[in-house]
């Protein structure tokens, strides 16, 4: 008996191999790098609006004469600059400015160092340094016009202060404090004083929770006193902020007007005279816009020779 031969097996034609899909379109270089300025360019437009355009005005305004007042200015060249920096007024703002932020950020630095030290000091209990931490951030919780006001009546002539002085022999009768050129200044930079320690306060109350006290331990070991733990321990750990909190200090407190606008209006007889105020009174007052232009330009340079240092600074840490 035979038996039919079995079907061969047929094996399937292979199929031809699938070509590679078509790469999709890559987004050009320029494309890559103009997404980040895609999400910044609110903030950008902002800057320049609201930052860089009153720049450029200014500084264009303080190359000529006439602006603002006058709808045809002239070109003044460096004229404007030459009244500003031979006015008496402003080399008298300029003296007053220099005590001003000197004597402030001195003060700012050693009352914050100070007050500091006491509050992470292990002899005060919890109590004792949430109690005293309240006080002495007190001044930084009010407004400029709050602590102007407040000053000016507590050294008014019939005020608070000269009673207390009174009543303890020391003079004898009210003293202006504010209307006195030779006593103006000063009480104006102890009110500014008075206001802007507790921000350096906190400051370096942080900076002495972070120092490791593996540093005291060891400094202990060695037999150094409590000042040559100071000196060789807290001061170096705390370099870096003290530095930075100085240079922003000085930024700020030669930016400050309202203060001395609303204590003394920098009178009198210009004792107070500020290179705010100063600006503030050729625009406002004396209608003077190119001379005050070239002023806020001299202004703006010196702000930005603190700026660079404490930008340096910063790039150094």
């Amino acid at each position: 008996m035979t038996t039919a031969p079995a079907d061969p097996i047929v094996k399937p034609e292979s199929a031809p191999p699938a070509e590679p899909a078509a790469p999709g379109p890559k987004r050009s270089s320029v494309a890559r790098r103009l997404v980040p300025f895609g999400y910044l360019s609110p903030t950008i437009v902002l800057i320049v609006v609201l930052m860089i355009v009153p720049i450029v005005m200014v500084i264009s305004y303080s190359f000529r004469d006439n602006v603002i007042v006058q709808e045809n200015s002239v070109f003044a060249g460096l004229a404007n600059y030459t009244d500003v920096l031979t006015d008496p007024d402003f080399l008298a703002a300029i003296k007053n400015t220099g005590i001003f932020i000197t004597v402030s950020m001195v003060a700012h630095l050693l009352l914050g160092l100070g007050f500091a030290m006491m509050l992470n000091s292990p002899l005060l209990g919890g109590v004792a340094k949430s109690l005293f931490r309240v006080v002495y951030v007190l001044p930084w919780l009010f407004t400029i016009a709050v602590i102007a006001v407040i000053w000016r009546l507590l050294l008014d002539p019939s005020g608070v202060v000269n009673y207390v002085l009174n009543a303890l022999g020391l003079i004898d009768q009210g003293v202006d404090w504010l209307g006195s050129p030779s006593t103006a200044l000063w009480v104006v930079t102890f009110a500014n004083i008075w206001s802007g320690y507790p921000f350096f306060m906190i400051s370096l109350l942080a900076g002495l929770q972070g120092i490791p006290g593996e540093l005291y331990e060891a400094a202990s070991v060695d037999g150094a006193s409590p000042w040559r733990k100071f000196l060789h321990v807290t001061l170096p750990q705390l370099r870096p902020v003290i530095i930075s909190m100085a240079v922003l200090d000085l930024i700020w407190t030669s930016q400050q007007f309202a203060l001395i606008w609303m204590m003394t209006g920098g009178g009198p007889l210009n004792s107070t005279e500020m290179l705010s105020t100063f600006t503030y009174k050729l625009a406002f007052s004396e209608y003077e816009f190119a001379t005050a232009s070239a002023s806020a330009v001299v202004v703006l340079l010196l702000t930005m020779i603190l700026a660079f240092f404490y930008v340096r600074q910063q790039r150094e840490r």
